[in-house]
């Protein structure tokens, strides 16, 4: 095929993936972390400051803040934070009460679209180089049926960018590291920076390419040792100039602060500090005291691993079952599967069939063979880690398995035979048929999962919603119970700062008026929710509403409306004000008190309530009592090692340090 006939089709295929996620996604409003994303890419622009969301590196959120920026976007003056939600709720404020949000998304969409769009282009070009251009058009063509690729296209979120540049990063490197050529590395390295500038898994794929790099600089026939130094030499120079990528995306400075001062929400220190993996610890400390990286990147590296190698301490239900922390190792094995269309299943098994089997060019084996033991290592580092996010933490791997895909198809049309042709247009036929109409692709399951309508009673990760539905609950509002004079429960993804943006009032925004009603474990309401799995949650479940018929259903967004017995929920508002009323810039400490206290009378086997009120107490001084409510949450939390060895600590020390020496023990639930 020609160079120019392979541009043109690449360029029509990514056109009409834009076309299709514009239109299957214009309902969608933001994901839960766009907002975030958005005021942080702002302030890197204008300001050159990274105090704001550090979570994540800078990339996505400087080509989206560059966009924002110039159009007007209005935003107070940054300040120190305290903790993650004060931050949350000055970012959310800037984009849903301090701005059009509407046009805000719109402008972010666009920009999206055009950086996803380059990258598709960018791996398509990649795999042209590594294997040739029917193999490119028919890995695109998957992705472009791929319904949760579609519905990353246009958010400001960092899961789709990784895993295209990691795609095409690795299939540079097979090239690169093959033929040797200035040309090629200095590819490889760029995309590999630029993976790097996205998220905080790409260190992943740095490892694989310098494996990679090693295996082929001595695997290769050489002329003599001073050939294949050289060569190593090359695979060091990669991975430098992928680094010095990284550090020109934070303008070459070490500080977050144009001043150097530290300024996060929490210290870099403390944040090393909750790491609690003897390894992880180590290497971040090591990190931190040879400045390898810029100090913002090391604090979202360390919030990266607390959160998504240790594991997030929320309640979790995989297959019908309720975990804590993290679901079983084959969680994401079983997302790819349930997530992806079946016909680009078949395509997947059949390419890697043609693969073992020895079925494709000789000079494709090599390529093939990373590209499959990176999405192997990128799997194992999953099944270690935290499962809450879903199948987004796993596109790195399904853009690397749709390589097999494009293999496939790439042999159907060279063979003669007419029945693998049949079988690559049926496959690519049967996934397209039944993936592209469906509209809100964020929510597609295939009928292993139960379909999209039903597998919400047996997963609640974020691939079956993060917040999108909050238009929906809007207008619903506007048009239902507002007339109806009621004032709703918000038990949605929808952030605080966009419901009053938008108009909604809702139980909790004004306290004054709703703490009575919040804190009775049985009242009639209306409640928004998200649709519900079949298990229980061990700590604040909402019980009654499993049994109960909607008013109203928008996919993932549930209406309820009655009376009905949930002091799971009572207790978790309270809590929910408790931290409000802690995590803030003017803490009220009475208050908080009293919440917690509420909320342990109606609940008292959360422990996490416990450790909070016991750090209240401490602060105080109120020793024995602190240490009381320390004990009760070793009694209720969860067989957990590293929870129940933090508060066996803690106890440990109010038992024989002096108060004014002990430091309160971190709410897990924060991260």
């Amino acid at each position: 095929m020609q160079f120019r006939t392979f541009a043109g089709l690449a360029l029509l295929l990514v056109s009409l993936g834009i076309v299709r996620s514009a239109i299957t996604t214009r309902l969608d409003g933001f994901t839960i972390d766009e907002a975030y994303h958005i005021a942080a890419g702002v302030s890197y622009v204008r300001q050159g400051d990274f105090r704001i969301n550090p979570e994540h590196p800078p990339l996505v959120k400087l080509w989206v803040g560059s966009v924002i920026a110039a159009t007007g976007f209005r935003m107070g003056p940054l300040r120190k934070f305290t903790d993650k939600p004060d931050e949350r709720d000055f970012t959310e404020g800037s984009v849903f009460r301090q701005n059009d949000p509407d046009l805000v998304q719109s402008r972010a969409r666009s920009a999206m679209f055009a950086l996803n769009g380059l990258l598709l282009i960018a791996v398509a070009f990649a795999l042209e180089r590594a294997f040739d251009a029917r193999v490119a058009l028919g890995t695109l063509s998957f992705l472009i049926i791929d319904p949760t690729v579609a519905a990353h296209w246009p958010v400001v979120m960092t899961d789709l960018p990784v895993a295209l540049l990691s795609t095409t990063a690795i299939a540079l490197a097979t090239r690169a590291f093959r033929d040797w050529k200035w040309t090629d590395l200095a590819a490889c390295s760029f995309f590999l920076g630029l993976d790097l500038g996205v998220k905080h898994s790409a260190p992943v794929v740095v490892l694989s390419v310098a494996l990679i790099g090693a295996w082929m600089a001595f695997r290769q026939p050489s002329a003599s040792a001073d050939t294949e130094r050289i060569r190593v030499l090359k695979v060091v120079a990669v991975v430098a100039g992928a680094l010095a990528i990284l550090w020109s995306l934070y303008f070459f400075r070490y500080s977050e602060t144009r001043d150097g001062k530290e300024s996060f929400n929490r210290a870099l220190v403390d944040k090393i500090g909750d790491v609690k993996t003897p390894f992880y610890h180590a290497a971040l400390t090591g990190m931190a005291a040879t400045h390898m990286v810029p100090r913002a990147y090391l604090w979202g590296f360390a919030d990266t691993i607390i959160a998504g190698m240790e594991g997030r301490p929320n309640n979790q239900v995989f297959m019908g079952r309720t975990y804590y922390r993290k679901g079983p190792k084959y969680f994401f094995p079983v997302m790819i599967v349930t997530k992806l269309p079946i016909g680009l299943l078949v395509l997947i098994v059949l390419g890697l069939g043609l693969f073992f089997a020895r079925r494709i060019p000789p000079e494709w084996n090599a390529a093939a063979a990373c590209i499959l033991t990176t999405a192997g290592l990128f799997l194992l580092v999953l099944m270690r880690g935290a499962t809450y996010a879903g199948i987004r933490h796993a596109l790195p791997v399904v853009v690397m398995l749709a390589v097999f895909a494009g293999l496939f198809l790439e042999r159907a049309l060279v063979w003669p035979s007419w029945t693998w042709k049949t079988a690559a247009v049926a496959a690519y036929a049967w996934a397209a048929f039944s993936a592209i109409p469906v509209v809100r692709p964020w929510e597609y399951h295939n009928i292993f999962a139960g379909g999209t309508q039903n597998a919400h009673w047996y997963f609640d990760d974020e691939g079956v919603d993060l917040g999108q539905r909050t238009k929906e609950l809007v207008a619903y509002y506007q048009r239902v119970v507002k007339p109806r004079g009621e004032v709703p429960e918000i038990l949605y993804w929808s952030p605080e700062q966009e419901l009053k943006g938008r108009g909604v009032d809702f139980l909790g925004r004004d306290m004054a008026r709703d703490a009575d009603k919040l804190a009775d474990p049985e009242r009639p309401l209306t409640i928004f929710a998200r649709a519900l799995p079949a298990p229980a949650y061990p700590y604040f479940d909402y019980g009654s509403l499993r049994d109960a018929t909607p008013e109203a259903r928008f996919g993932n967004l549930v209406v309820y409306h009655g009376r009905f017995r949930l002091p799971g929920l009572a207790a978790g508002a309270l809590y929910d004000w408790a931290m409000e009323k802690i995590y803030t810039d003017k803490p009220e400490w009475d208050l908080a008190e009293k919440f917690l206290r509420r909320s342990e009378e109606i609940d008292p086997s959360t422990f996490f309530v416990h450790i909070d009120l016991g750090n209240v107490l401490l602060r105080r001084g109120a020793r024995d009592e602190a240490l009381q409510e320390y004990t009760e949450a070793l009694k209720s939390a969860p067989d957990d090692r590293p929870i129940r060895q933090s508060i066996e600590e803690q106890i440990a020390r109010v038992k024989k340090q002096p108060s004014g020496e002990i430091p309160p023990l971190r709410d897990p639930r924060m991260e």
